[in-house]
């Protein structure tokens, strides 16, 4: 069973809807021991960084997703959030990841960066999802040694990063079309 944890993002209908086209087998989350008992947990995010922190503290969730040892893919804030800290309303995060999330400062670019850009994979297990991916974020990951596939909007960022069992992507794969579906695949392939 795969846990999609309702942490207040308006991307869950969504995110349930691609997941039912997979015919992948879900709940949706509110508790510790929906998490305890899944064999992967989705974290989506749509919003800001801050609600969807407090939202998990709310429900307790907050030392379940940092202990948690099976997958967990983190979509959009649900990435953001994996970091120490996020420049968005100044939240501090879960800490599983280091670094800052930043904002785009760029004059020249339009904030929210929104639509489809380029992500190119650097892993060997998502080789195949190179392609376009469509993006919503106004903050953004810097490229570190947990990126492994980037984008560029002005600057190259971490449209996918990983460490250990956490994955994290910027875009949104619900909202993909065919290579979101691809990406997800991979992701579920790997339980």
């Amino acid at each position: 069973m795969i846990s999609v944890i309702d942490c207040g993002g308006a991307n869950l209908q969504s995110v349930t809807y691609a997941i039912d086209k997979l015919e992948i087998e879900y709940k949706i989350c509110k508790t510790k021991k929906d998490v305890k008992n899944s064999k992967a947990i989705l974290l989506p995010g749509v919003g800001a960084a801050k609600n969807v922190m407090n939202n998990l503290k709310k429900q307790d969730l907050v030392e379940s997703i940092k202990n948690y040892s099976n997958p967990i893919l983190g979509i959009c804030v649900g990435m953001q959030i994996f970091y120490e800290f996020s420049e968005e309303e100044d939240t501090e995060c879960l800490g599983i990841l280091p670094g800052t999330i930043k904002k785009f400062v760029n004059s020249d670019l339009t904030i929210p960066h929104m639509g489809w850009n380029k992500v190119m994979f650097e892993d060997g297990s998502f080789s195949d999802c190179n392609g376009y991916y469509y993006f919503a974020n106004s903050y953004y990951a810097e490229i570190s040694k947990s990126t492994f596939a980037k984008t560029k909007y002005g600057i190259k960022f971490s449209s996918c990063v990983n460490k250990d069992n956490f994955y994290g992507v910027q875009f949104h794969p619900e909202k993909s079309s065919v290579n979101g579906m691809k990406f997800l695949n991979s992701f579920f392939s790997m339980l």
